[in-house]
């Protein structure tokens, strides 16, 4: 069944500075009752002359309570970087401040039992992908081995703590080797003999095209989510598209929007 997707504003319940730049923001919401791990949401700026949301994911839903109407409050988390007058802006308001927020949107990663039933889950976040893969992580039943990569140590390991506290077994890799395993998140597994008979993954283009060349020499299968610039991030614009292995029998194009047919695609759907 489709969620309703509708805007409202939200009260920030929580605020934390996870690394430098990099903040990890909850709201009290009667929203995404029924998101799913992968899904995102668009987060206004207080300056109403930024008529555009942020679309950032969702890391966490929890239960809140009631609201006065019946309606199931949720605690809902996002953790994002700042990367613009927009970001900045919203990383400025405090605990107690309002934003409007809409979702959840998107689809998310697909966790049926005869996808992940019997498999060797990996989990890939490279980045700001992280975010995207603790909500997962949280939904698993069976334990997977987790691979974070970051640039240097000065990231803090940001929510490597939080993947162990749900007893994951977490690796920390760096770029340059101050933290963990030097390399990548591939050459962290393959450093670690870690073998994948299932992926999920998020992170930087380069890294998802490298999942995906992984993924489908060793015949395994993997999802991917894209990290892409949204304007709309409802499908309207047309600013998110990703070139497709097969024609949408629709539109007769090799293209799909991130926003609405992703973020998270099968790698062996998509050509990156």
């Amino acid at each position: 069944m489709e969620t309703v997707k509708i805007k409202q504003k939200a009260r920030i319940i929580e605020k934390e500075l996870l690394a430098p730049d990099i903040y990890r923001m909850s709201f009290e919401t009667t929203l995404c009752n029924e998101a799913v791990p992968g899904q995102f949401i668009l987060v206004y700026p207080p300056d109403s002359s930024k008529l555009l949301g942020r679309p950032i994911c969702i890391t966490d839903v929890s239960e809140a309570g009631q609201s006065g109407s019946g309606c199931r409050k949720v605690k809902l988390s996002i953790v994002f970087r700042v990367s613009g007058g927009g970001t900045r802006e919203i990383a400025a308001c405090d605990k107690g401040d309002a934003l409007y927020i809409e979702g959840p949107l998107g689809h998310g990663y697909p966790v049926d039992d005869d996808i992940i039933s019997g498999r060797k889950i990996v989990l890939l976040g490279g980045g700001l992908g992280a975010p995207s893969l603790l909500f997962l992580a949280k939904k698993l039943t069976d334990k997977a081995a987790v691979i974070l990569g970051y640039r240097d140590s000065s990231l803090n390991h940001f929510l490597a703590d939080d993947f162990k506290a749900l007893g994951h077994d977490t690796l920390i890799a760096t770029d340059d080797g101050s933290e963990g395993i030097r390399g990548n998140v591939l050459e962290a597994m393959e450093k670690a003999g870690i073998q994948a008979d299932l992926i999920y993954a998020c992170g930087p283009m380069p890294m998802l095209s490298a999942v995906k060349k992984y993924a489908e020499g060793h015949k395994i299968p993997a999802y991917i989510s894209l990290e892409e610039h949204m304007a709309c991030g409802v499908g309207v614009c047309l600013g998110c598209v990703v070139k497709t292995t097969e024609k949408d029998p629709h539109s007769n194009v090799s293209n799909a929007r991130i926003c609405t047919e992703g973020p998270v695609f099968d790698v062996k759907d998509v050509e990156i």
